[in-house]
């Protein structure tokens, strides 16, 4: 009932904390407001891939099931948020993680907080899973940065290691 709500804020949070029934995924891969998040459950193509919402080709180059064709595509993708994921991969090859990382510019503001977390790669968790990292007694979405509240930000930043460093 909630992944075909009439708020698209609802059937967005519901498609990510529930997988959906099979004939229900067509249809929230058409819906702009759940497209994204139903990508973890879909199979990745390479219409997907070449999705005009970066936040679908994001999802898409943190798939699990990603194929090495489709990852090396997202490798030279022009969004900084699509690279940073594929750079994360734990099957992604050395040289392409290194291509990959020069490409972050880690100069840059956005990219100062997130570009290191390559250097030491984790299994990405797949975006319909709920994920918050906890930092001592307090909540942050940002698992690199404790206290950080850019959600935006935390949706790419990966832990670095057990401290968050």
């Amino acid at each position: 009932m909630l992944l075909t709500d009439a708020d698209p804020g609802i059937r967005s949070g519901s498609v990510r904390a529930f997988a959906p029934p099979a004939d229900l995924l067509p249809g929230l891969l058409a819906d702009p407001a759940t497209r994204a998040a139903a990508v973890a459950h879909a199979v990745p193509t390479p219409e997907l891939a070449a999705d005009p919402d970066s936040d679908v080709r994001e999802a898409v180059a943190a798939h699990p099931d990603l194929p090495p064709g489709l990852r090396d595509l997202l490798a030279g993708d022009q969004d900084f948020f699509v690279r940073n994921a594929i750079a994360a991969r734990s099957d992604i090859p050395p040289a392409v993680r290194e291509q990959v990382v020069a490409t972050l510019e880690p100069d840059s503001p956005l990219a100062s907080g997130c570009w290191r977390s390559v250097a030491a790669p984790t299994r990405v968790p797949q975006p319909h899973r709920p994920r918050r990292i906890s930092h001592g007694n307090r909540q942050s979405p940002c698992s690199l940065r404790p206290g950080c509240k850019d959600e935006l930000l935390a949706s790419s930043c990966l832990r670095l290691d057990g401290q968050g460093r």
